[in-house]
């Protein structure tokens, strides 16, 4: 198990900054809007293994971290053109990350990477000696040097990436290794294998990871890259790692001040909230606009109630994520900060399929065969009759 999440590093960009950086990564992907542009997976349910037979997909490991954009540009200063990294969160905030640079060639460290905008996700790696270190694994590239990846599939996008941007990194770390290692984090590709390895990814892969991990991610190796939520990215996770990003709203019990009391000075103020009990928790989804939809309530114990407590953090519409337990209860697993509205309704309800049909470790491994069968039939040429 590795290290837990990271904090995003750098400093985020504010006012007219933000606006204009919105609007040149906006103007790089093709887009009219200037909203956060990342590619959103559906959680993987029953009919997903007949798409994993008919289509060519890779797999890699979910980590637990954070899904972030890169977007590489640059600065005319005095001395010369620099080199100037932002991540870019789910939330469209944009971090400036001083240190990192992205050399075309480990000669020419100074002759960089511009106008490009990578796919990926910030984990915290434990090393041997026990030591935390940041990485960002990349799993796919939008556009490298102005030039625009996404209407191609992801295996050209991402064998672009390797030759022109992540091959002359690696060499340059390796070279200057005392510069990789004062940097806030390391950039790496994500391990991608071919959709059939599944009894690898449980049995090699999973087990040793240096970052915390809850699932498998499955691509599309044939389809572009698509804005906003894509059907040919699915997310698998384990029956106890389901779960759903709720707002959740606290009701506290009404006390009916006692009238019969003279010496209550509550009794002429009308009924007030009870703010010291175990209140009711509603969950709310996010439906079409803004409007936020009741979906149903979280369970929590009074010792768990006391543990938020003790945050002295405001809990009230705050983002939790919660899974459900073998009651079907919904039960708190997290606050979600780094995220602005719940869940919506069409995504829980792809979340709520994926629970129900419960497709487990074991039967992913049991069709693995099966996956590999149809992805060699297509290998084969087609036979031509005379």
């Amino acid at each position: 198990m590795g290290g837990s999440v990271p904090d995003i590093p750098g400093v985020k960009a504010e006012g007219p900054l933000l606006t204009t950086l919105r609007a040149e990564v906006a103007e790089l992907l093709d887009r009219k809007s200037p909203n956060f542009p990342g590619a959103q997976p559906v959680s993987f349910a029953a009919r997903h293994i007949a798409e994993l037979q008919k289509q060519d997909y890779f797999v890699c490991e979910k980590s637990d971290g954070i899904r972030c954009l890169m977007y590489l540009t640059y600065d005319d200063q005095p001395e010369g053109r620099v080199q100037v990294t932002y991540l870019i969160d789910r939330k469209n905030d944009y971090w400036y990350v001083p240190g990192p640079i992205f050399p075309k060639s480990v000669d020419k460290p100074y002759d960089f990477h511009v106008a490009t905008v990578l796919d990926g996700e910030l984990v915290n790696d434990t090393q041997v000696d026990g030591s935390i270190r940041m990485k960002y694994l990349v799993f796919d590239c939008l556009v490298l040097d102005g030039n625009r990846l996404i209407h191609r599939t992801l295996d050209k996008r991402l064998g672009y990436f390797y030759e022109h941007l992540d091959n002359p990194l690696q060499a340059f770390y390796k070279k200057w290794n005392d510069d990789a290692a004062a940097l806030p984090f390391l950039v790496e590709r994500k391990k991608m294998e071919l959709a059939y390895g599944i009894e690898k990814m449980f049995k090699e892969i999973l087990p040793n990871l240096p970052h915390g991990n809850d699932g498998l991610i499955f691509t599309c190796k044939s389809t572009p890259y698509q804005f906003g939520t894509d059907q040919h990215i699915l997310k698998w996770k384990s029956e106890e790692e389901n779960s759903i990003d709720f707002r959740m709203v606290l009701g506290f019990p009404i006390i009916q001040p006692d009238s019969d009391d003279d010496d209550d000075d509550d009794a002429d103020e009308g009924p007030y909230p009870d703010y010291s009990a175990l209140p009711e928790i509603e969950l709310y989804v996010n439906g079409d606009g803004d409007t936020d939809i009741p979906f149903g309530r979280m369970h929590v114990d009074n010792p768990e109630w006391e543990d938020m407590k003790s945050l002295q953090q405001p809990l009230n519409w705050r983002i939790v994520e919660c899974s459900q337990d073998k009651s079907n209860q919904w039960r708190f697993l997290r606050f979600r900060d780094d995220k602005k509205e719940a869940n919506h309704i069409s995504t829980v309800n792809s979340v709520m399929e994926s629970i129900q049909d419960n497709v487990s470790k074991e039967h992913l491994i049991g069709v693995a065969k099966s996956i590999r069968d149809h992805w060699k039939k297509r290998e084969q040429p087609a036979v031509v009759r005379k």
